[in-house]
């Protein structure tokens, strides 16, 4: 009889139990999984009259990783192209959801769609709003999530004095040095100053990614300064579309009476005098005090000539100037010097045959 009544007392000990945690789930304490899943159900079952305010509550309800969610980091200017692929998320109907390239005729295929998509020349936020708008007439308050994969539409061009030029398909934001260094970094041996960067835009899409409200034909450039990248002064965002050439070094050239006549690389600034360093030093015969520079106009076809004494640039009377692009340095010959050294040479020249001749 004992027994009996242990076990009955076990038995009414558990129903309490059991009583209490079912009050505790109705009162609302249930984890906090089902709290989210709630929430979206109720934006479903009772929209508001503004429908970006369902937009709004049902990505406060999905913080979890099981639902698609916009990427904010991801670029809205990305403007979508041919041969791109595309992820579209369809909330809650996975059987919907498609991994999709772009086809030659810009369009893409989804399901329980009944015609081709537009998608070439939009942004990810466009794409995504018209194929909302498609399944409005098979879902209710659908929730669409669009993001491009793979970019391989647009890709960015290097040219110029880099190691390997090319273009670059890339799927993340880079900036120019890191641009440059994909290209395997700049030709010491080549490259000068300045990096020019053609702002092409979407490729075939004739706009610009900024979506600015200038002329759709115009193509763009900004200059920059290689030193100043490579030291992270400048370092702008490059986007797709973008063509970036890193320019040859600029050239002056030496010429006349110096011992090496040659060109001279402009990639740091130059004077005059340190040209014809470079080009050797003086020969004998040259005259210091007329030593030509030819300079080009920007159209080329006019030319200056401006004429230096070196000894007064030496002695620091006038200033060394700073040779341009495309310079010519001329060191004349000194006629005095030449007869001088001729006869210098005629003389030492013949005093041995003198002494051969003395029997």
């Amino acid at each position: 009889m004992k027994a009996v009544k242990i076990i009955y007392v076990l038995c009414l000990a558990l129903l309490l139990n059991n009583f209490q945690a079912l009050s505790t789930f109705a009162q609302g304490k249930e984890p906090a999984a089902i709290k989210k899943n709630s929430a979206v159900e109720a934006v479903s079952k009772s929209p508001a009259e503004n429908p970006a305010e369902n937009v709004v509550a049902v990505e406060q309800a999905m913080s979890s990783d099981k639902f698609p969610t916009l990427d904010n980091n991801s670029s809205e200017k990305y403007v979508i192209g041919f041969q791109d692929t595309l992820e579209i998320q369809v909330f809650k109907h996975p059987e919907l959801s498609q991994t999709v390239s772009v086809s030659p005729d810009g369009t893409i295929l989804m399901p329980r769609i009944n015609q081709p998509i537009l998608a070439a020349c939009m942004t990810e936020r466009e794409l995504r709003d018209s194929v909302t708008a498609l399944y409005k007439s098979y879902l209710r308050n659908p929730f669409v999530n669009v993001r491009v994969t793979d970019q391989k539409s647009q890709p960015i061009g290097v040219m110029g004095a880099v190691e390997k030029p090319g273009h670059f398909f890339l799927n993340r934001r880079v900036r120019l040095l890191e641009l440059l260094a994909l290209a395997g970094g700049h030709d010491v041996e080549t490259a000068g100053k300045k990096i020019k960067v053609a702002k092409v835009g979407s490729a075939g899409c004739g706009i610009r990614l900024d979506a600015d409200k200038k002329s759709k034909d115009k193509i763009e450039f900004a200059e920059y300064n290689l030193n100043d990248v490579i030291e992270g002064k400048e370092n702008p965002w490059m986007e797709p579309g973008d063509i970036v050439s890193i320019l040859v070094s600029e050239q002056a050239y030496v010429v006349g009476n110096v011992i090496k006549p040659r060109e001279v690389s402009l990639r740091e600034t130059v004077t005059l005098t340190q040209a014809i360093a470079m080009a050797g030093g003086l020969a004998k015969e040259a005259k210091t005090s007329k030593v030509r520079i030819q300079r080009q106009e920007k159209d080329g076809t006019l030319k200056t000539e401006t004429f230096y004494d070196l000894k007064e640039i030496q002695s620091r009377k006038v200033p060394d100037p700073v040779l341009l692009a495309n310079d010519i340095v001329d060191v004349p010959k000194d006629g005095v010097k030449a007869i001088r050294n001729g006869l210098l040479k005629a003389i030492t020249g013949g005093i041995p045959n003198i002494f051969y001749k003395i029997p």
